[in-house]
């Protein structure tokens, strides 16, 4: 399993250009972002005031009380003590509104940011869907499913969150800062020195525990693609792993990425956990020496009692917007990491889909192989392969496993591009064809049959997607499937589940043969494996595809060999040369390699 982009998600030196990046994804949304901070600054400045102008309700009650115990002191007879309760009640009135409209401004902007997160990311997916239609097949041959998927799936929702609420959060943290320190500077600059003290120990927190978890909470996202690649294979294979009793296995192997997954999980929550309480001690520290050194000033008649309280609202305030950055800063490095796993595949290199210009050749050959060579990573699969199709014959690629056989059918369809030399349709090369007109030319009929969730009209009409309807039950019939379909419950509107298990191997097999007739090719692949087939469905394929194959080029990927004896032309191939070709009967008499594949499968023996 492939993770080639590991370094990335731990190196700190991509923190800023993946911001950046990230953060060029708002740009068609500039105005509802200004927006949005806008009514983020209004609310937070409405909350800042709301202390200051509340303090004044408790100055107002304080110097009523100390008036009246005056005025009994003197001597003064009273039935209540003279409080402007009036006052106080406007005051309140006052506060209660100003809490009001940040409310109002805040619900506004979060809205606003949900809907634009949401955009973000929904173009950021999409980006990544048309990434992976772009990308060589032998990508997907180094990247496991899981890893892709947990990378389309739970580092989109990491960034979502954190463009939903953490960006504006940390907009309106530092306006809480600069604003609530502004503030307390007018009420008391001694206290607000006081205040200050505790900061270079919150940073130190942050400074000391973020970048750990940032580390780890890279590879807890790393661990949880291996967990998904693993799930995701035995799912799709889980009859094999009970026929094989490797269930004990395969669990020891889930249990080991899940260890590994807790492990890291474990550790980057503990630390970003950690970092709240030690805050708050700090804050709570804090918070004790204003009240001592508030006190004494109150005493000492230097400052209202109201402003005393004021401050300690204000202190709390400005302790909280740097634990919420605290907090903030593991989250945002979680975020980036998780970008960074994303723009990792968006900067994978893209199947070369340029056209090659290349002159025609003059042939009545349909497909033409010219000295083609391949190679895939340092092991050569394919080398100097020459070879002419005349139009409309059968020809059969024999060989021992890994001989090469898929890989001429790759090459093909240009799901990869050859080394050296040229393939010719027409006469024209491939390469100077896009894949979309060459593939257009091509059906392939494969061992594996593919088939979505859907149902069995959806699913042959995927061959041609303007077919009409009565030409799609024209293809079932030609298939040999229409039979089948229609004794089903729910005849061609059958829904085949994700394995499509509800039908048999056969007759996903027709499906497929079906699918091929409705796409009208002229060029045919058959990989015409039908070991797992029951025999009345076997001769219902192997009619089927007899008759698929008639007046069109087909490619025959043989593996009994005794269902190819009516090919026009056999080649047998060989650690990626051709060391035979001839028909049936030529290759017989040669009694060479052929002769010994044939005979040893006409004995039972394995290849």
């Amino acid at each position: 399993m492939h993770h080639g982009h590991k370094g990335k998600v731990d190196k700190a030196e991509h923190f800023w250009p993946t911001c950046r990046r990230l953060l060029a994804y708002l740009r068609p949304w500039r105005l509802g972002v200004t927006v949005s901070v806008l009514f983020a600054i209004i609310s937070t400045v409405f909350s800042i005031f709301a202390p200051k102008v509340l303090g004044q309700a408790t100055t107002l009650i304080y110097q009523g009380v100390i008036k009246g115990y005056a005025q009994i002191k003197a001597g003064k007879q009273l039935t209540e003590l003279p409080v402007d309760f009036a006052g106080v009640f406007k005051i309140g009135l006052w506060v209660i509104a100003l809490y009001l409209i940040s409310s109002v401004f805040s619900f506004g902007q979060q809205i606003i940011m949900t809907r634009i997160s949401q955009q973000v990311v929904y173009h950021l997916r999409a980006d990544f869907k048309e990434k992976m239609r772009h990308v060589p097949v032998a990508y997907y041959d180094t990247h496991s499913k899981g890893d892709l998927m947990s990378r389309m799936v739970n580092d989109m929702d990491n960034i979502s969150g954190t463009l939903q609420q953490t960006l504006i959060q940390l907009i309106t943290s530092a306006i809480t800062l600069v604003g609530t320190l502004a503030i307390m500077l007018t009420i008391s600059w001694k206290l607000t020195l006081v205040a200050l003290l505790t900061v270079p120990f919150s940073l130190l927190i942050t400074a000391t525990i973020a970048p750990r978890a940032q580390k780890l909470f890279g590879r807890q996202q790393e661990q949880l693609g291996k967990i998904n690649g693993q799930v995701e294979e035995i799912y799709a294979g889980v009859g094999i792993v009970r026929v094989f009793n490797q269930e004990a296995n395969e669990e020891a192997a889930f249990a080991d990425h899940n260890d590994a997954y807790f492990d890291a999980s474990w550790k980057a929550e503990f630390l970003s956990i950690m970092i709240f309480p030690l805050m708050n001690f700090v804050k709570n520290v804090g918070y004790l020496l204003i009240a001592v050194f508030g006190v004494i000033d109150v005493i000492g008649g230097a400052i209202s009692l109201g402003n005393v309280q004021a401050f300690l609202q204000y202190s709390n305030q400005f302790s909280q917007p740097l634990t919420q950055l605290a907090n903030m800063s593991s989250t945002i490095q979680q975020t980036i990491a998780s970008a960074e796993r994303i723009f990792a595949v968006l900067d994978a290199g893209d199947m070369d889909e340029n056209l090659h210009p290349a002159p025609e050749i003059a042939t009545s050959a349909k497909l033409v192989f010219r000295d083609v060579s391949f190679s895939y990573t340092d092991a050569s699969l394919i080398e100097d392969f020459s070879l002419e199709v005349p139009k409309g014959e059968m020809v059969a690629i024999v060989g021992p496993t890994g001989a090469g056989k898929t890989t001429i059918i790759n090459l093909l369809e240009r799901f990869y591009d050859v080394a050296s030399g040229q393939i010719y349709l027409d006469g024209k090369e491939t390469r100077a064809m896009s894949r979309e007109d060459l593939r257009s030319h091509i059906a392939m009929v494969l061992q594996d049959t593919w088939l979505f969730t859907g149902t069995i009209f959806e699913n042959i009409k995927y061959g041609r997607e303007s077919a009409s309807d009565e030409e799609v039950y024209q293809a079932a019939r030609l298939a040999r499937a229409d039979g089948f379909i229609r004794q089903l419950p729910d005849g061609y509107q059958t829904v085949l589940n994700e394995e499509a298990s509800n039908i048999s191997q056969g007759q996903r097999q027709l499906l497929t043969i079906a699918r091929a007739f409705l796409a009208d090719p002229e060029i045919l692949i058959l990989d015409e494996a039908t070991s797992s087939v029951d025999t009345r469905t076997e001769s219902l394929i192997q009619r089927a595809m007899a008759d698929l194959q008639q007046e069109r080029t087909s490619f025959v990927i043989a593996h009994r060999l005794s269902t190819i004896q009516d090919a026009d032309k056999i080649i047998v191939i060989n650690h990626g040369h051709i060391v035979e070709s001839g028909n049936h009967r030529s290759l017989l008499a040669k009694n060479g390699f052929y002769a010994d594949l044939y005979h040893s499968q006409f004995l039972g023996q394995k290849i």
